[in-house]
């Protein structure tokens, strides 16, 4: 039997743990792992969770894109129909997820690991866009992605010279949410997780919405999405039981309704 590319688990209630699971190949982002990523994002989320943390071993989150695969279907094994829309619904996913990052996160893993909300890395991870190594650029939206994270400066080096940083320059420059020795990095992320899946389900989803129009849009339009949906939240029952557990002095007890 073929192991899963993808390994799922459930550490705390409401997260599920995705872990890459392509050793063989670093991690690797061929066309079937991006599936087969995107289809189990899709399962937790009809499973109930509230957030999702995302990781790969402990000496290399993702190597980037399957070079082989590249070397073999050229351009189209990075622009296809399919590996397109893996990327759409893993970018338009609406719950949050929270990377745990250690060793090496290069090219597109690093693209994925952009594609996270929260970021927590290893003090010995690594993070690049090696592409221009290869004669290419990056494919998967690091010339965009990066560019609004840490500036151009920053991006201008990793990009053209290839070269990656390391955990404590990617903290500085705000690409990582929190550094943590490498036993700490996972358990961390999953307390993280946990904290969130806590919280209401429909305030998690809103919230991210808001959060990532300002990455999109003009301010005012930004504004103007963040009253359409604080308006949103004040007519769940979340909303009603969290003001309710406030004034009772109790934790809320979210239905997400």
């Amino acid at each position: 039997m073929t192991a899963p590319l993808v390994r799922a688990s459930t550490p705390q209630a409401g997260v599920a743990l995705l872990e890459l699971n392509r050793p063989e190949k670093r991690n690797a982002l061929s066309n079937a792992l991006l599936s087969e990523f995107a289809a189990t994002l899709a399962e937790a989320e009809r499973a109930g969770m509230r957030c999702i943390v995302l990781t790969g071993s402990e000496a290399f989150f993702s190597a980037g894109a399957d070079i082989s695969e590249m070397r073999t279907r050229g351009y189209e094994a990075i622009n296809n129909p399919s590996r397109n829309a893996d990327w759409a619904a893993i970018e338009s996913f609406a719950l949050p997820i929270v990377a745990a990052v250690r060793g090496i996160c290069f090219g597109g893993g690093h693209e994925l690991a952009m594609l996270s909300d929260i970021v927590i890395a290893s003090d010995d991870a690594r993070f690049g866009q090696p592409e221009i190594k290869l004669g290419i650029i990056p494919g998967d939206g690091a010339t965009q992605r990066l560019t609004r994270l840490v500036g151009k400066p920053l991006a201008m080096k990793m990009i053209l010279t290839g070269d990656p940083i390391d955990a404590a320059e990617a903290l500085r420059a705000g690409l990582v949410a929190e550094v943590t020795p490498s036993a700490r990095c996972l358990p961390r992320a999953i307390e993280i997780a946990a904290a969130i899946a806590s919280r209401s389900g429909p305030a998690l989803r809103l919230a991210k919405d808001a959060v990532l129009v300002a990455y999109e849009t003009t301010l005012a339009e930004g504004l103007r999405t963040e009253r359409r949906n604080i308006a949103l939240a004040f007519t769940t029952d979340d909303q009603k039981e969290g003001m309710a557990a406030f004034f009772e002095k109790r934790p809320p007890i979210f239905t997400g309704r």
